[in-house]
């Protein structure tokens, strides 16, 4: 797994607050269930990956990573709530979790799970491990992490609640517009975040009615 840098941490932290500040702009003293939302997550995550001993089933990675980056999302709320710095952040990703980590992904999870029940706060540490697992690169997670949020934020500031909208233009869907102009893009440059939000500004039509 490549080594996360202070500087994207502090990168998506700063991206988080700018996105729960749109939904509520005192959300730090709202005192909202990060964990609650987290082991639902962590539920869904395990379907994707597969648990059912009675029907075939075979892992989907993808969906397991995006599962992941919506923890992630989660995840940085509760540790903006708690003050918990970039350079702590860096160092409990890339602590290593020992013999950890020879434990099967599931069991590693159910771990994962159950210390943010019991500390209703999240495991840095052991999503740490998760990643590892699951191959998912530091790299991958602050990318695709920046992008979702900055989708988010252009859906928002285009019209996403009084539905004024466009969901999709030229052909494709938002998502798929994401994909696009993230291809053309350094995700290490400083600046990503800003320049993946002009490129998504500079295709999205004007005047027409939404869809």
């Amino acid at each position: 797994m490549s080594q996360p840098q202070v500087s994207q941490i502090q990168t998506m932290l700063a991206l988080q607050n700018s996105m729960n500040s749109k939904v509520n702009p005192d959300w730090r003293n709202q005192h909202f269930e990060w964990y609650r939302a987290i082991w639902i997550e962590c539920a869904e995550l395990l379907d994707h990956y597969g648990w059912k001993w009675w029907k075939h089933q075979e892992t989907e990675t993808d969906q397991v990573i995006l599962e992941l980056i919506d923890i992630w999302h989660f995840g940085l709320s509760n540790l903006i709530e708690r003050d918990v710095s970039a350079d702590e952040i860096c160092r409990e990703l890339t602590t290593g979790l020992d013999d950890k980590l020879t434990l099967e992904f599931p069991l590693l999870l159910e771990a994962f799970t159950e210390e943010v029940l019991r500390s209703r706060s999240f495991d840095t540490r052991r999503f740490g491990g998760l990643m590892q697992l699951i191959e998912l690169d530091f790299e991958q997670l602050f990318s695709s992490y920046v992008g979702k949020n900055v989708l988010n934020m252009f859906r928002q500031d285009k019209g996403y609640k009084d539905g004024t909208y466009h969901k999709s233009w030229d052909g494709h869907d938002d998502n798929e517009w994401l994909v696009i102009e993230m291809q053309k893009l350094d995700s290490g440059r400083e600046d990503f975040a800003e320049a993946l939000y002009a490129a998504l500004k500079s295709t999205y039509p004007v005047g027409s009615s939404p869809c």
